[in-house]
């Protein structure tokens, strides 16, 4: 955990209740423990932000992206925090999310896609031991045509510990060559771990491509089984099924000097599971 926060202290500091960000800024702003903040990129600008929660509290995001900003933001859950983070692109727009709780959590996501061609991208991880709680609501909004979305959300439950997805993709009347894909996978490591999943359509226009998923189930014991045939023990193992499992994620979340300090904090994490 050490190294992660040195990374991120190695990042341009955001202060205050706005941030208003224009060029192409090649070194990532970090904000730790926001209260509230609102973030705006300029048309054609390109930005990223590390959003690091280490104490319970509330937070709160608006970010609003104009014509043809291009946005990366990683959100690490370290504590308890309950925390809202509102979204608005305009045309052209690309937006791309990571969230990795590894702790109690309750998050927060409203995705609106105000533009023709605006793009999101959310990526989400939790981890939750002992008699953790964490919770992800999503809802992405398609209120114009020609507009994407993904969203891929991965938990993993262990103890007495409780997850919770909520996803709604909602698609306006006219909101027509919406392409939409909500996808949520989970993994129980004990019997008395719970994760409940609620992925949602609302489709109000004909020509669409909207998918969505989600399955909760247990570790795949002919893969463990076959990784033991090879020499390691049943921890090992299903500590590799877990990391295989959510580090494609992880390692994707956009800000590349933090990819893999963040997957050691999950790897870390695992031990306690």
């Amino acid at each position: 955990m050490t190294a992660l926060l040195d990374i991120i202290r190695g990042f341009r500091t955001a202060q205050g209740e706005a941030l208003r960000l224009s060029g192409a800024g090649e070194v990532p702003y970090a904000a730790v423990d926001p209260r509230h903040m609102r973030i705006e990129v300029a048309a054609g600008a390109s930005a990223q932000l590390v959003v690091v929660h280490t104490g319970p509290g509330m937070s709160s995001l608006d970010i609003v992206l104009a014509e043809d900003a291009r946005f990366e933001m990683t959100e690490l859950f370290l504590a308890e925090a309950f925390a809202e983070v509102a979204v608005r692109q305009a045309a052209r727009s690309r937006c791309h999310m990571t969230a990795v709780q590894l702790s109690s959590a309750n998050v927060s996501y409203t995705i609106d896609l105000d533009g023709r061609d605006a793009e999101n991208r959310l990526g989400g991880v939790f981890l939750a031991a002992g008699q953790e709680h964490c919770v992800v609501r999503l809802r992405t909004n398609h209120n114009v045509p020609d507009c994407r979305s993904m969203s891929y959300v991965k938990g993993v439950a262990g103890g007495t510990a409780v997850g919770e997805f909520c996803g709604l993709v909602y698609v306006a009347p006219d909101a027509q060559h919406t392409d939409a894909q909500q996808q949520n996978r989970n993994i129980l490591l004990s019997e008395t771990a719970r994760i409940t999943t609620q992925p949602q359509l609302e489709i109000y226009a004909d020509d669409v491509k909207c998918s969505h998923g989600a399955t909760v189930g247990q570790m795949d014991s002919e893969a463990i089984l076959y990784m033991r045939q090879r020499g390691l023990s049943e921890a090992q193992a299903r500590r590799l099924q877990i990391e295989g499992f959510v580090g494609d994620i992880v390692r994707r979340c956009g800000i590349g000097p933090l990819c893999e300090a963040a997957m050691d904090a999950v790897i870390a994490k695992m031990e306690k599971l």
